[in-house]
């Protein structure tokens, strides 16, 4: 059976190929209407057409590749990311490159003998920022994920809206009554981080007593430091806010292994919204991170950058889930 070719798409669709080259290479905005470019479209995939990206990527002089740099695939945040970047990617006759950090945090090798000659542009997230340097890349188009808005080095950002996020859980807790509250950070120094904190700070402090307990994102680490920070002297604290559902899962261990019951003795919140935080019992409060639309803007980021188009967008709402592992602190004890 012949493949079916650009003319065909044209010539079924009614069309010039010029115009079929617009459409499919995502170019036709501004020159072709919508109608046009979703006939085209529809033909193109009635008549099963595929382009020719290798003789496409000769005459552009580009790869039409672009890298996706991540901490760890182990975690699924990152690998939603990348489900919805490839997506668009896809869209796009794009294809996405994952290069996740072995440590979960720090650079890996270099994964090309040249990225300047085998990529079109860069998607990081600021938590695997230390792999850029690894890359070799400098000059490429770079968009940065969850990052300071203010740092020069990116040519797009793309950002939840962590402080409001954390705003929602910090009054969730207030509102149930709580004044002792634990804040179990992630003992990792990036600007999401560091929000996070900041914004637990302004929105607690003149409400609660605030404490903070850091632990590695993992859940042997979060038990430990939640252990020790429940067991510290003076007033125990009946409500933890957790950086993410992996501490927050680590937690809720902890307070089981002290025998205290969640939420009746101790609440406890997480981040991410994770398959984990509906895996625990009690299923955890947390704050959802739309992962996949985080993704597909950063490819949307990417594609205006080099198409010379300026980006610009509102951080990506986000929004507290309330469920089973969060309710008003336990009555003082009895003198």
């Amino acid at each position: 059976m012949t493949r079916p070719t650009s003319r065909d798409v044209a010539g079924a669709a009614g069309v010039s190929q010029a115009t079929v080259s617009l459409v499919l290479g995502g170019k036709w905005r501004g020159r072709v209407s919508e109608r046009t470019a979703a006939l085209v479209r529809e033909t193109a995939e009635t008549l099963g057409y595929r382009p020719n990206l290798a003789a496409r990527n000769l005459r552009l002089g580009s790869t039409r590749t672009a890298l996706l740099v991540v901490p760890a695939l182990t975690n699924e945040f990152f690998a939603r990311v990348y489900t919805g970047a490839a997506r668009i990617a896809s869209d796009h006759g794009f294809g996405v490159v994952l290069y996740p950090s072995p440590d979960g945090t720090g650079p890996a090798r270099d994964p090309f003998p040249s990225a300047r000659a085998a990529l079109d542009g860069v998607i990081a997230s600021s938590m695997a920022a230390a792999a850029l340097d690894a890359i070799g890349g400098n000059g490429l188009p770079l968009v940065m994920l969850d990052s300071d808005p203010t740092a020069g080095q990116a040519a797009a950002h793309v950002n939840l809206a962590m402080a409001d996020g954390m705003r929602q859980a910090a009054e969730h807790l207030l509102g149930l009554g709580h004044r002792r509250i634990l804040h179990l950070a992630a003992d990792i120094d990036t600007w999401t981080f560091h929000v996070r904190a900041r914004t637990l700070a302004t929105v607690l402090g003149p409400h609660a007593e605030l404490r903070t307990a850091r632990a590695a994102l993992t859940v042997a680490d979060a038990l430990t430091a939640t252990e020790a920070a429940l067991t510290a002297p003076g007033p125990r604290p009946t409500a933890i806010v957790c950086d993410d559902d992996i501490l927050a899962a680590g937690a809720c261990k902890a307070a089981r292994r002290l025998a205290l019951r969640v939420p009746e003795d101790l609440s406890v919140t997480g981040v991410d919204d994770l398959a984990l935080a509906t895996a625990v019992e009690p299923e955890l409060t947390t704050v959802h991170l739309p992962a996949e639309r985080v993704g597909e803007q950063g490819m949307a980021a990417l594609l205006a950058v080099l198409e010379g188009t300026p980006w610009t967008a509102p951080d990506i709402p986000v929004e507290l889930v309330v469920r089973a592992s969060t309710a008003p602190p336990p009555p003082p004890a009895r003198p």
